[in-house]
């Protein structure tokens, strides 16, 4: 509960700072639907980022999944600012609020691709593995809300819904890469694994591997939550 409060807090004094550039999109009339989509546009070139790290980076290389959590984290700007847009201009539809609902789901999947063909490309085959099923955690935890909602059920509940997804993504792929700008390469090997335990990229990782256990917690949480209300 008091993790609920805190994120809370957040998300209104982040709703706070954003209301002057709010009031100024309020004044161009731009719908929130045209912030959803260009919203969506830049999480497609976050995506882009990677693929392009994949095919002309080298391994161990930081810019490219720095670049692409910047990139991510100005997308999720733009998430928060289709709905508030659209309750401050009284533009709020129940069409507006399923292609929000649909442009998101997709857009988590076009991030989860960049992800996966970045880690698939430099043979991190097993967190590729964990970005895979960390997306259909994130789907899951959405499909669980909507459902139980077109029952009658309010299921708003669960530690890892999409603003906390997408903040655990973007912090860590810049935290990835200004960290390893001060520290250089590091590695810790064990000789009974192929793989080191630990490197540079287990700061970026590590992250989507709690997301793999955190969605599909929080989706089972959302169905416990609906079987107490039902």
């Amino acid at each position: 509960m008091k993790t609920n409060n805190t994120w809370e807090f957040i998300k209104k004094s982040a709703y706070g700072l954003l209301t002057p550039f709010i009031n100024v999109l309020i004044k161009t009339g731009i719908t929130p639907n045209s912030i959803t989509i260009i919203g969506f546009l830049i999480t497609i070139t976050s995506a882009l980022v990677l693929i392009l790290g994949a095919e002309y980076g080298i391994r161990g290389e930081t810019k490219y999944i720095t670049y692409f959590g910047i990139i991510l984290l100005l997308a999720g700007i733009f998430d928060m600012l289709d709905g508030q847009l659209a309750r401050k201009s009284n533009q709020m539809t129940q069409f507006g609020a399923l292609f929000d609902s649909v442009i998101d789901r997709y857009s988590e999947m076009v991030m989860f691709f960049g992800i996966a063909y970045y880690l698939v490309a430099y043979h991190y085959f097993l967190s590729s593995v964990f970005a895979f099923i960390a997306m259909i955690g994130s789907i899951m935890v959405s499909y669980v809300r909507a459902r139980a909602e077109g029952l009658g059920v309010e299921c708003k509940v669960g530690i890892m819904q999409r603003p906390e997804r997408v903040l655990t993504i973007g912090i860590s792929a810049i935290l990835y890469g200004l960290i390893s700008h001060f520290t250089g390469t590091f590695k810790v090997d064990v000789d009974w694994l192929p793989f080191p335990l630990i490197e540079n990229i287990s700061i970026f990782t590590f992250p989507i591997f709690l997301l793999a256990l955190l969605t599909n917690y929080t989706a089972f949480q959302r169905l416990n939550h609906c079987k107490q209300k039902m």
